[in-house]
């Protein structure tokens, strides 16, 4: 009786304890948790309650990139090149102790020999037509260039458009009706993306690589274009890639695969490609017979340093301080002025002078872009016009004659879209030396490409018109200024 009783009690008890718990229970329920102390810090997020739940079939927990992958890459495409190159021939024919002991037996052996070199890379189909974008790098030099479409079907392709600064160009097959990729508005592309990587690695067939976007507006540490905006990914590249697509899950062309930053030359988490925005200037070049436009700020500036910040009262280093203008150029029409801290490019940020033409490249000729400045510490805003750098003068390219003090020199009038296309200051004028003939007067006289011609017996060269004005006909000495490298060197040559 008294283990029943014993029993029951503590049976009894354990009901009051779970009673008394449930109560206490509703009642946290219904007060809700105890308040945060203030002096706490707050989580980032709160995450939501979790339902577990069975799923019904292996389709409810099946996720794949499989339908969108079916869906793009039919346009990205293989692309081989083909072109002739000269190899040496065998030195050991022409080696004196060769011929001590053989003679001329083998003098008719060539020195020179042409070898097919081959070589493969990416594309990517923009238009149903058949317009193929793929890297500059991938065709430069190539005799023979030749797609190979997903199906398998090849194609011979010309050649629409090519920019090396870019380093894209455009192909043209005779096709209609293919699969292509829109180009994504590169602006709206975030750290975080979701990114494929789609394209022909060491040759090896299509390959599909999964990855996020790294980092936007990237500048590289190599010389493979002059507009460096790159988007960085680290969905994996490889040798074979360049040229081809990075899509996001949306489908669309997030831009065109260039190039990996690596150690060993393979793929080491780092790979890069050029925005679609700047894509879309070549396919538009193609349009237009192959010139690129690109729009000219008229105005150069310097990195701004963490002292240059505090003097000029920036809360932090960055942006562009404006220390040259163009007279009549797009930023003196603005209303730019030098000392002005040029920070912001259409919501942009503006890191260093490279950025700042970079992020106008994306851009096409026509319209306005707004600049964000900074004058006498107060912020404003400006319209930019977009229009292409002036041939003004015109370059006149030419070919001094024989006879000419400086024979075998090409020389041109230097103007804004010369600087441009030659990425020099664009401040420069006057006559500059473009090429050199091997052997000629001007070689033997120690000129060199990128020489400006200053001046012949004190009388300025401005134009190559002036140039051969101050030499025709002349006899005798004569005193040549030679600006190099920023350096003014003179010399004394006798006609």
């Amino acid at each position: 009786m008294s283990g029943w009783m014993s029993g029951w009690r503590g049976a009894l008890s354990v009901v009051v304890m779970l009673a008394v718990g449930g109560a206490i229970y509703g009642s946290y329920a219904q007060l809700g948790p105890p308040e945060p102390d203030a002096d706490a810090p707050a989580p980032l997020a709160s995450p939501a309650p979790v339902q577990k739940v069975v799923p019904a079939d292996t389709s409810v927990i099946e996720y794949s990139y499989a339908p969108l992958m079916k869906r793009v890459a039919p346009a990205v495409v293989n692309i081989y090149t083909t072109k002739m190159v000269q190899t040496g021939g065998n030195r050991l024919f022409n080696d004196p102790f060769f011929r001590q002991f053989f003679g001329d037996r083998y003098g008719d052996e060539p020195q020179q020999k042409k070898k097919e070199q081959n070589s493969l890379g990416s594309g990517v189909i923009v238009r149903a037509d058949g317009l193929v974008v793929t890297n500059h790098h991938v065709i430069d030099g190539a005799d023979e260039i030749f797609v190979v479409l997903n199906d398998r079907r090849e194609f011979k392709a010309k050649i629409v458009a090519d920019e090396a600064r870019l380093d894209l160009a455009v192909l043209k097959i005779e096709s209609a009706g293919l699969p292509f990729l829109q180009l994504r508005d590169s602006d709206t592309i975030e750290v975080g993306d979701v990114t494929f990587a789609i394209g022909n690695p060491f040759g090896i067939g299509q390959t599909v690589t999964q990855g996020i976007v790294s980092a936007v507006g990237r500048a590289s540490r190599s010389s493979a274009g002059a507009y460096e905006f790159f988007i960085q990914t680290d969905a994996a590249i490889n040798p074979g890639n360049s040229g081809g697509a990075l899509v996001g899950l949306d489908g669309t062309l997030f831009g065109v695969n260039t190039w990996i930053y690596s150690p060993t030359g393979s793929y080491a988490g780092i790979s890069f490609a050029i925005p679609a925005n700047m894509v879309k200037r070549i396919v538009d070049a193609a349009d237009r017979g192959g010139k690129v436009l690109r729009p000219w700020f008229g105005a150069t500036g310097q990195v701004i340093t963490s002292d240059l910040a505090d003097s000029l009262g920036l809360d932090r280093p960055g942006g562009v301080l404006i220390n040259a203008i163009y007279p009549g150029g797009p930023a003196d029409k603005a209303g730019l002025q030098i000392g002005d801290v040029l920070t912001e490019v259409e919501g942009r940020l503006v890191d260093d002078p490279g950025s700042m033409i970079s992020i106008l490249a994306t851009h096409s000729v026509g319209g306005k872009v707004e600049v964000e400045i900074v004058r006498d510490r107060k912020t404003m805003s400006l319209r930019v016009p977009l229009v292409a750098a002036p041939e003004v003068p015109k370059r006149d390219e030419t070919m001094l004659p024989a006879g000419h003090l400086f024979a075998g020199a090409k020389v041109a009038n230097m103007s804004p879209a010369l600087a441009d296309e030659l990425q020099l200051d664009i401040m420069a004028r006057g006559v500059i030396v473009l090429a050199i003939e091997r052997g000629s007067s001007a070689h033997r006289a120690g000129l060199r490409p990128g020489d400006f011609i200053v001046s012949i017996n004190d009388k300025p060269v401005k134009t190559v018109a002036e140039l051969n004005a101050v030499w025709a006909g002349y006899k005798g000495v004569m005193n040549v200024k030679i600006k190099r490298q920023g350096q003014i060197v003179s010399g004394t040559f006798r006609q």
